[in-house]
Parts: C-alpha cells; structure tokens; sequence
C-alpha cells in the first residue's frame, strides 16, 4: 500500500486543479477527485505496468467527469441555493477579475474535449503523449485538437461570443 500512496500521492493537488478547473465549483471538484482515486486504488492491479501514473490518473478523472455530465444531462439541471448566491455577489477587484471571468466564460463555452484538452496542456503541463495517452488518440491528433482549441479560445475572447440569427418563417 505504501508504494501505491507514494505512486498517487504527488499528483493529488494536479488532479484537484484539474478538477476545478471542469467543474468550478471546489466541493463538486473534491467529490470527482475522491471518486477518481477511489476507482484507481480499487483497480490499480488493472493498470499496464508500463503506464504513467499520471497520465492515468487523469484520464479516469476525465473519464468521471465526462460520465458526470452524461448523468446530469439525463436527470435535467440543478443550481445549489449558496452557488446562486456567490454568483450574485459582487467582485471586489475590477478589471482584472472581469478579464479572468471572461476568460473562465469563454473556455466554458468551449466543446467538452477542447476545454478538458487545453486545461491538460496549459494547466497541468502535461507533455501531448501523456495527453495523447489520456484521449486514447494518437499525438498528431492531439496537435491538431489544441490548435483548434486555442484558435477558438482566442476568437471567443477577442471577438466575444457570436450569436447566429436563422430566418424562420
């Protein structure tokens, strides 16, 4: 046991960033983490002996994460009465924090893989074969996605978000 808390252990705070970063919300990001490392140690026997540690350990919080929102769009949404408060407050620190917040609005925007994609390079540093290695995919596919990503991470900050109007008759 004491290798697998020493192999698990140092990723921790990452995976909690990470976490964080998805969900925005810090007791929702600790719950999907206990849950990551929970399935983890429970199947850590499972694990290709060749594997990084890391790369793994993310790739099931995404894997918790994205089965998260499958589960959410089934039973419909649900806003906290204290996340609905702490949105109406006011932030104390102006510009710089509207900067930060349309940064965090438009990466939300973003496609699930773009946003969890961006979040794993830029974030945590992970290099593209440990994030290749995450998405299952090879890392010339993990090129072209983060250069997707980033391209419409800028043109949502620089130009805002676009609104297309239909005709209907």
């Amino acid at each position: 046991m004491t290798d697998l808390a020493a192999e698990i252990e140092p990723h921790i705070p990452a995976l909690r960033r990470y976490a964080w970063a998805l969900v925005r919300n810090q007791d929702a990001a600790d719950d999907l983490v206990q849950d990551c490392l929970e399935r983890a140690i429970s199947r850590w026997h499972l694990r290709r002996p060749d594997a990084d540690p890391r790369a793994l350990l993310f790739t099931i919080l995404r894997n918790q994460y994205v089965n998260t929102l499958r589960q959410k769009a089934r039973r419909g949404p649900h806003v906290d009465i204290q996340d609905a408060e702490a949105h109406i407050a006011s932030d104390p620190d102006g510009e710089r924090s509207l900067l930060g917040r349309d940064a965090l609005q438009a990466l939300s925007t973003l496609p699930e893989e773009q946003r969890s994609l961006l979040l794993l390079i830029a974030v945590e540093g992970l290099s593209y074969q440990q994030a290749a290695e995450v998405f299952g995919v090879p890392i010339g596919t993990i090129m072209s996605r983060l250069s997707r990503a980033r391209a419409s991470l800028r043109a949502l900050i620089e130009g805002g978000t676009r609104v297309t109007l239909r005709r209907v008759k």
